[in-house]
Formats: C-alpha cells, sequence, structure tokens
C-alpha cells in the first residue's frame, strides 16, 4: 500500500517529472498545494491529468485532495479520505466506485518517493522508498469529483496498488503501481481501455528502486521536514546493551544447571559413597573409630535409665502450678496418644 509520501516538488516541474514535454499545460487550484516531507490523506497534491482543449491535446497540474470521494456520495456526507485512499489494480474493473473512472479519469501523481512500515511484533519500522538516482516516482492513479450541500466541487483521488516486487515483499505485500518510463505514463494518460492498461498495472522490478530506515517519528502526522528522510542505523540485538546483559546472564545461568545436572567426577563419588548400595537410605559419616556394636547399644540404654530415675527422685523447682482439673471434663489417655521416647525405642530392640 501507499499511506504516506514525501512531495517536495514545484507544480512546474510536475508536467517534466511525468516524462511530459511539448504539451500545453494550464495550471488549477496550485495555491491550495504544500510541499511537505510527510503527506498523507487528506492533503493536496499535485496532480497530472489530461484535459482537451481548442487547441488539441494537453493537460493539466490540478490540486486535488488525497483520498477518492466518490461522486455518487451523499451531498451532506462527511468525506472520509482515509476510505479509498488507495485502490487495487486487480479489482478496478469490477468496483463501481472505480470502474467508471477508468475511460477518462486517470491521471499521474508525481512524488520523490513513499513511506512503508515493517511490523515487527507490536513495533513497526518506517523506510523511505526511492529511486537511487533521486528521479520522481511516477504513481497510476484515478480521480473523481464530488459536490457538496453547499455546491462546491472537491477533486479527489486515489492511488493503484498492485502486489508488491520480489526485492520489497519482505516489507509489505503491497506497493504502488509505478509508471517508470515516458511510455507507461503515455499509454495511462492518454490510451484507450484496453489490455494494455493491464500489463502496466504490474509490480516494479527495475533495480534503482531502493530504501533505508528513517525514525520512527514519521507515525506522526505532524511530523516534518528534511529529519523524515534522514537514514539512521538500526541495531541489532547483539549490539544492544541490554541483550548483551541478559546474553551474559542466560551463560551463567546454562553453567549454574550443566553443573547441577551434571555433577563433577569427585561430586558424584560423594555422593555415591553417603547412600548405602543404592538402597536409597543415607548413612550419616562415621566420627568415631567404628560403629557401634550391641554392647555400646545396652551401655547406652542403661546410662539413660539410671538418667530417668536421678530426675524422678529430684524435686522440680521449675514446675508450674498446675491447675484444676474440671469436674465435667476429664481427658483420659490412652496408649495412642503417649509420645513415644527414646527408653521406648530402646525397648523395642
Amino acid at each position: 500500500m501507499c499511506g504516506r509520501a514525501r512531495c517536495t516538488l514545484r507544480p512546474d516541474d510536475v508536467p517534466r517529472a511525468c516524462h511530459l514535454s511539448d504539451v500545453a499545460v494550464s495550471h488549477v487550484d496550485v495555491d491550495r498545494y504544500r510541499p511537505s516531507y510527510n503527506v498523507s490523506p487528506g492533503s493536496y497534491l499535485p496532480v497530472v491529468r489530461r484535459e482537451d482543449g481548442i487547441d488539441g491535446y494537453g493537460v493539466a497540474v490540478h490540486s486535488m485532495k488525497w483520498g477518492l470521494v466518490p461522486s455518487f456520495s451523499k451531498k451532506d456526507e462527511k468525506p472520509d479520505h482515509y476510505r479509498m485512499f488507495n485502490a487495487r489494480s486487480e479489482s478496478i474493473c469490477e468496483k463501481a466506485s472505480f470502474r467508471r473512472l477508468i475511460p477518462k479519469n486517470r491521471c499521474l501523481i508525481a512524488v520523490e518517493g513513499f513511506y512503508e512500515w515493517k511490523k515487527d511484533g507490536s513495533k513497526k519500522q518506517p523506510y523511505y522508498i526511492h529511486f537511487k538516482d533521486g528521479q520522481p516516482l511516477v504513481f497510476a492513479a484515478l480521480y473523481d469529483s464530488w459536490r457538496n450541500f453547499e455546491g462546491e466541487i472537491l477533486y479527489t483521488f486515489t492511488i493503484l496498488t498492485t502486489t508488491s516486487s520480489s526485492a520489497l515483499d519482505w516489507l509489505h505485500d503491497r506497493m504502488p503501481v509505478i509508471l517508470g518510463d515516458e511510455s507507461s505514463t503515455s499509454i495511462w494518460l492518454n490510451g484507450p481501455p484496453s489490455s494494455k492498461l493491464n500489463a502496466l498495472l504490474q509490480p516494479y522490478e527495475g533495480p534503482n528502486l531502493v530504501w533505508y530506515p528513517v525514525m520512527p517519528a514519521m507515525g506522526k502526522l505532524t511530523f516534518d521536514g528534511p529529519e523524515c528522510i534522514k537514514e539512521i542505523q538500526l541495531k541489532s540485538d547483539r549490539e544492544k546493551p541490554i541483550s548483551k546483559f541478559f546474553s551474559k546472564r542466560g551463560t551463567t545461568d546454562e553453567i549454574k544447571e550443566h553443573k547441577e545436572v551434571h555433577p563433577s567426577a569427585e561430586e558424584q563419588a560423594n555422593a555415591e559413597a553417603a547412600y548405602d548400595g543404592g538402597s536409597g537410605i543415607k548413612i550419616e559419616p562415621d566420627v568415631s573409630a567404628g560403629s557401634p556394636d550391641t554392647s555400646e547399644k545396652s551401655r547406652m540404654k542403661q546410662e539413660y535409665e539410671e538418667f530417668l530415675v536421678a530426675a524422678d527422685s529430684k524435686p522440680n523447682i521449675y514446675q508450674l502450678p498446675q491447675p484444676h482439673a474440671s469436674p465435667a471434663k476429664k481427658h483420659s489417655f490412652t496408649d495412642r496418644d503417649k509420645q513415644s521416647t527414646l527408653l521406648s525405642y530402646f525397648g523395642k530392640s
């Protein structure tokens, strides 16, 4: 598609930009045209249309608004120039808004370049597309006139689009129909409706069509001036400092994860030694000379029993006074309520 363009040409230079010479040229409402680096639908642009006079064939440089308003629109309807600022060339013979304009309302639009946006997720990066040698681009277009409720006649136009060229299909799937030489502009402007017109509505594959990225501020309608076509350098992910930060962090995490999943030979040996033959029961390291045997276990049991006897014979000076039990409720402990003690553990052996 084509929704933004640069047109800073003087009205007198437009016919020459359209490869027209030795023809009578008239000017209509050119004072409404304002050169701009950021032209959008609803703006006035100089349009070259055919004008037959008494002296024969001629052309007119007519200032029209970008965004077609069909002549059959209601007189009290507010014009919406964004509705038909482009027309698909494949279907202009099918839709009534365009079909009736093909015989006598074909025109040419000359601009220095146009802008297209590359979608990258939620972000869009604008590119400026132009001829390498700086020559203006000439678009195929259709125009119409509409009379409003007050009787004022408004001239508007739409730019024809086609499938994108093989060089630009990475950027967008549509592009304006570019008429690249004098023969094509002459046929589109003056030729009779025939199959020859369809041959012109093809993607422009010339190698002289180039592009480069420009400032994202192009998305603002108020952004204008030479900065609109200033080339910028796009930073790759590797050049972004934040990308480098996450890259290093990711590398560290990978190393850590590798250590956790793949322990060293020494760590694996220690881990195997800490378990009993793969039984799943962890064996605490023995700090004594040997493992405790049966006699040692009996000695520990005897010492603990002596400790309990001694503790029961001494008064407990730290014992808190017990509250009086309520006669209404008494709780009887069963064997299930008793907690296991070390004595019961040794008693089971």
